[in-house]
């Protein structure tokens, strides 16, 4: 009974003959038509990603070096605006300087006129009243003298010469004690 009991059971690992041919033959015809068929395609989208993704990189390398070109200009460019900026700085510095002169020079021109014009001032009420005072002391020696003599001197010309030569006599004193 052994026997029987072992034809009968089949072996698990066991692969029937026409089964395995047939599985051969179908996985050949399928591999077949997969080369055929799909795998050039696979192969097609395989290859233009692959382009594609290198065709980036060289796309992001170009733009990479475009913008650190245009940060360098821009560099150049900030530092030429702040070297421009420093000279309208200075520019500005001399002209300050330059208007606060000029203005100290208009100011000290103003000021001399201003005392030219007092000293002129000055010079022409000192004349007046030097000739005031000649009249007055004209009139007054005048005055004195014809009571003194006991007549009028008042219309003739020789007195008022003398009342003169008189004035003119005490002025020189004067100048000659200072």
């Amino acid at each position: 009974m052994n026997l029987l009991a072992s034809e009968e059971a089949p072996n698990v690992l066991a692969v029937p003959l026409d089964e395995l041919i047939l599985g051969i033959v179908a996985f050949l015809i399928v591999f077949w038509a997969l080369s055929k068929l799909a795998l050039p395609g696979i192969r097609k989208a395989l290859e233009e990603r692959t382009s594609a993704i290198e065709g980036g990189i060289a796309r992001a390398e170009q733009r990479e070096a475009e913008a650190a070109a245009l940060y360098e200009r821009y560099q150049a460019q900030l530092a030429e605006a702040r070297t421009e900026a420093a000279q309208i700085r200075a520019q500005a510095q001399s002209d300050r300087v330059a208007i606060v002169e000029e203005a100290r020079s208009e100011a000290a021109e103003a000021a001399a006129a201003v005392t030219a014009r007092a000293d002129a001032a000055i010079s022409a009420e000192r004349a007046a009243t030097v000739a005031s005072l000649r009249r007055e002391v004209g009139t007054l020696a005048l005055s004195l003298a014809g009571k003194v003599v006991g007549e009028s001197l008042e219309d003739d010309a020789r007195a008022r010469a003398t009342v003169d030569r008189f004035i003119a006599d005490l002025e020189a004193q004067a100048s000659a004690g200072h």
